[in-house]
């Protein structure tokens, strides 16, 4: 099962510059456990514990996963998944 992932560019050192990659999982957390097999240090900056981080925003097919089920969210062969760090800041 070959599931698309995309990567933020600050994440891009994990992955040598690629800016997508291909994983496998049944679920969105076995999908991070087997990127973290061929791109060392990667699930640390996703997950929590057995939660994504906070700032963290994971989107399946360009539905953002905390409104389905969140790390435990089912994948299908060719799904997409983009990885996208919350961004903040500015002036007040």
């Amino acid at each position: 099962m070959a599931i698309e992932v995309r990567i933020p560019t600050i994440l891009r050192t994990y992955t040598d510059g690629e800016k997508a990659v291909e994983g496998t999982g049944a679920t969105l957390a076995e999908l991070i456990t087997d990127l973290e097999t061929r791109h060392t240090g990667i699930r640390e900056r996703l997950v929590d514990g057995e939660q994504l981080r906070r700032f963290v925003n994971v989107y399946l097919n360009d539905e953002d996963v905390r409104f389905l089920q969140g790390i435990s969210t089912e994948l299908a062969d060719g799904d997409s998944v983009t990885i996208l760090p919350a961004v903040a800041g500015g002036m007040v």
